[in-house]
């Protein structure tokens, strides 16, 4: 990953997104913001790439317990592929494996960030650079 750039993490809902970072200094996933998914959301995600020189996208694909596909993760599958027809990094996949249910019992336990969205992108990112080996920690 080239210096100064960032991974930007996404988990995608039918009404919000919620977006976290890691920069290539220190690849510790953060919350970023929460946006809804609407006609502006496309511009305010090249603007996020734009302004932090994102390099890399990680999309939250949702799935059974099971692992098996549900109706949420043919949606998420068709979000990312009409983004990769309007931004021009590179996009991979997650398993977001609860990551919004990990969100929710966090802020329930006292976590003082109540951005529950981008928590739960947080934890996508988080789970990503851990299983790419790209983490600090």
């Amino acid at each position: 990953m080239p210096i100064n750039s960032s991974i930007l993490a996404l988990d995608v809902g039918d009404v919000r997104v919620g977006a976290a970072l890691a920069n290539s200094h220190s690849m510790l996933a953060q919350p970023l913001i929460t946006l809804t998914n609407d006609a502006q959301f496309i511009d305010q995600i090249k603007e996020i790439i734009d302004q932090n020189k994102v390099e890399l996208v990680v999309v939250g694909l949702p799935r059974n317990l099971d692992g098996n596909d549900t109706a949420q993760t043919q949606k998420v599958r068709e979000f990312t592929d009409l983004l990769r027809t309007k931004i021009f990094v590179k996009i991979e996949y997650q398993d977001e494996a609860l990551s919004s249910v990990r969100a929710r019992e966090a802020v329930l336990a006292g976590d003082k960030h109540t951005d529950i969205d981008a928590l739960a992108a947080s934890y996508i990112l988080d789970d990503y650079l851990t299983e790419n080996n790209l983490t600090t920690k």
